[in-house]
């Protein structure tokens, strides 16, 4: 929920009247104060997927926004933890936040990682990923709404060529709300009045709720050549029929 802290409605509407990366920029000193942060339930669950997978040598946290993936990796990599977002300001407000953890875990320079992972951070567009094929896990949260359905394919190329051979995409998909639901609605509206601002604004403001289904997500990375398994968020609870309100997808690079 928003609280007193976090933005004002003329806030939200300058930022949503902003290009995606501009509109980060504003959101981002307010962004952790805000629905739009992962819940900790969700960084939670990944985070013991990730346990259970790991140790990693390198990770990556792709569209890390504030950084709360980049903790969740210095947790389960052993030398480096690299968050990426094409928007300064959160990059900023990431930094802020996770480097004097790092410090105080006693992450040195030089070589020097007995206390955790060296961390970093780099401003570039996730569909052209400025890296070789140098981590063993990357991980996204949140961010896929940014991303059109035709764009999917390339970006999920692009993820796999920057993981070593065995290496890991992970990130977690929720549910969809119950059709008719409160949420149901309201994640509706919200993306017809995205479609509604960007056929008559210019810059665009590319965030979209319903786009990013389970079963055409699965079948995009596995023509793209990922290996995916699908793993219970059970700390999320059962829908009425059985099934997990939240999944963690784990496509493996052969």
């Amino acid at each position: 929920m928003f609280t007193p802290q976090g933005p004002t409605l003329r806030e939200l509407t300058v930022q949503a009247l902003s290009s995606t990366e501009r509109g980060y920029d504003l959101l981002a000193p307010k962004f952790d104060l805000t629905p739009f942060r992962t819940p900790d339930s969700v960084l939670d669950g990944v985070a013991d997927t990730l346990g259970a997978l790991g140790p990693f040598r390198a990770g990556l946290d792709i569209c890390c926004g504030t950084g709360a993936g980049v903790d969740v990796l210095r947790e389960v990599c052993v030398e480096r933890v690299t968050g990426v977002d094409f928007s300064a300001g959160m990059l900023a407000t990431a930094k802020s936040s996770v480097l004097p953890k790092e410090l105080a875990a006693g992450a040195g320079s030089g070589g020097d990682r007995s206390g955790g992972p060296v961390v970093d951070f780099v401003r570039a567009d996730a569909r052209a990923l400025p890296f070789g094929a140098a981590f063993d896990v990357a991980v996204s949260f949140g961010a896929f709404g940014h991303f059109l359905p035709s764009e999917r394919p390339a970006l999920f190329t692009r993820v796999r060529e920057v993981l070593r051979p065995g290496g890991a995409f992970v990130f977690p998909v929720l549910a969809p709300p119950r059709v008719g639901s409160g949420l149901y609605w309201t994640l509706w509206g919200f993306d017809a009045v995205m479609r509604a601002r960007n056929a008559v604004w210019r810059p665009p403001f590319v965030m979209y709720y319903r786009t990013f289904r389970l079963a055409d997500v699965v079948d995009e990375l596995t023509r793209t050549g990922f290996e995916v398994d699908l793993v219970a968020l059970d700390g999320l609870g059962r829908l009425p029929d059985g099934s997990p309100r939240g999944r963690v997808v784990v496509a493996r690079r052969p």
